[in-house]
C-alpha cells in the first residue's frame, strides 16, 4: 500500500509538472531524438495523461488488486526507461530528463538510469503483488461466525474469472 501511495504522488507530481510545462515538453521529449516531429505533441499528451491517471488511481485506491493501474504504471516507467537508455547509449546530451517538466530539472546521467531501473523493479513488485492478491481466495463470514473462502464454497466459482 505504501509503495502505491508514494508512486502515486510521484507520478501525479510528474503529470502536474509536465502539464505546467506543456509548451516546453515537446522540445524536452524531442531532445531524446526518438519520436518524429509530427508525433511529439500527441506523444506528450498521452504520456502526461497516463501519468496523471496512474498517479490518481494509485492514490485513490492503494489497496486495489486491479491490474490496470499497475500495468499503466509499468508502461509509463518503461517509456521513460527506453527514452533514457537509448539516449544514454547514443551519447546524446540531454540537459533536462523531463520527468517533472521544467521543474526539478536534472540532466540525463547514469543515476537517472538507476532511478528508471528502480521504477521498473517497483513495477515488477506491484504486478507480482497484484497477481498474488487476486489469486488468493477471499474469506467471508458465515451466519455461524466462521470464516471460509467464498470462491471455495460457491457452486458457481468457475464463473468468477475477471
Amino acid at each position: 500500500m505504501w509503495l502505491r501511495l508514494i508512486l502515486g504522488i510521484i507520478y501525479l507530481g510528474m503529470a502536474v509538472g509536465q502539464t505546467l510545462s506543456a509548451a516546453a515538453m515537446p522540445g524536452i521529449i524531442g531532445a531524446y531524438d526518438v519520436v518524429p516531429g509530427p508525433l511529439l505533441i500527441p506523444f506528450v499528451v498521452v504520456l502526461i495523461a497516463a501519468e496523471a491517471v496512474t498517479g490518481l488511481w494509485l492514490l485513490a485506491r492503494p489497496r486495489s488488486t486491479s491490474l490496470t493501474p499497475v500495468w499503466m504504471y509499468a508502461g509509463v516507467s518503461m517509456v521513460w526507461t527506453i527514452l533514457a537508455v537509448q539516449a544514454f547509449a547514443r551519447g546524446l546530451d540531454i540537459a533536462n530528463c523531463g520527468c517533472f517538466g521544467v521543474y526539478l530539472v536534472q540532466p540525463l546521467r547514469w543515476w537517472v538510469l538507476l532511478e528508471d531501473g528502480l521504477l521498473l523493479v517497483y513495477a515488477v513488485i506491484m504486478v507480482r503483488s497484484s497477481l498474488r492478491l487476486r489469486a488468493a481466495p477471499r474469506p467471508i463470514a458465515t451466519e455461524s461466525g466462521s470464516v471460509h473462502s467464498f470462491t471455495e464454497s460457491w457452486p458457481g466459482r468457475d464463473l468468477l474469472s475477471d
